[in-house]
């Protein structure tokens, strides 16, 4: 069994009998006034008590979410990986290249004419990867999108003037915008 605080005191040498027995009976003399009433007990103690605890809650819960938004990011930066890495077009050595432009600075992938037809019309999309760039599809491209923005590169989107009109008269004669210079 454990010994008190007082027994220990006492052992050490910190306090005499003398002390121990005042210090109780001042103990007792306090109970016995809250009980009948005549002194308010002193809440001080349990109050710091309660507001140290609710702090500490408080800061837990801070913590934890802090752990969670950590974990939630590491967990789209996964995701975003296994897309680019699952949907992603095989690299191409061609004498074809696609320019594109990127922080600036004017880049280039090496490309085949469907490749760049479709990078061109908004089908497929550029993406920041290990270093390097990937072709990947418009649909995993705006999965990517909304996880991470800062990694897609390059997207075309579709407007309203290349998508054409049913009654156009002119739909059947397309204006080739390929052409190599």
């Amino acid at each position: 069994m454990s010994i008190s605080l007082r027994d220990q005191l006492l052992k050490a040498g910190l306090v005499n009998q003398k002390q121990a027995k005042q210090v109780g009976k001042e103990k007792q003399k306090q109970q016995r006034l809250v009980h009948k009433g005549q002194v308010t007990a002193d809440d001080s103690q349990a109050r710091l008590a309660i507001e140290a605890h609710a702090e500490k809650v408080k800061r837990d819960q801070e913590l934890n979410r802090q752990h969670q938004e950590k974990a939630e990011a590491k967990a789209r930066v996964a995701q975003v990986k296994q897309l680019i890495e699952t949907s992603r077009l095989p690299k191409l050595t061609t004498e074809d290249y696609y320019n594109f432009v990127d922080d600036k600075k004017v880049k280039r992938l090496s490309v085949n004419t469907l490749m760049r037809n479709k990078l061109s019309n908004g089908s497929l999309a550029i993406v920041h990867h290990g270093g390097g760039y990937e072709v990947i599809p418009r649909e995993a491209a705006l999965k990517i999108q909304e996880r991470a923005p800062e990694r897609i590169v390059q997207m075309n989107v579709l407007t309203e003037s290349q998508v054409p009109d049913e009654d156009d008269p002119y739909a059947a004669y397309q204006i080739p915008d390929d052409l190599m210079w």
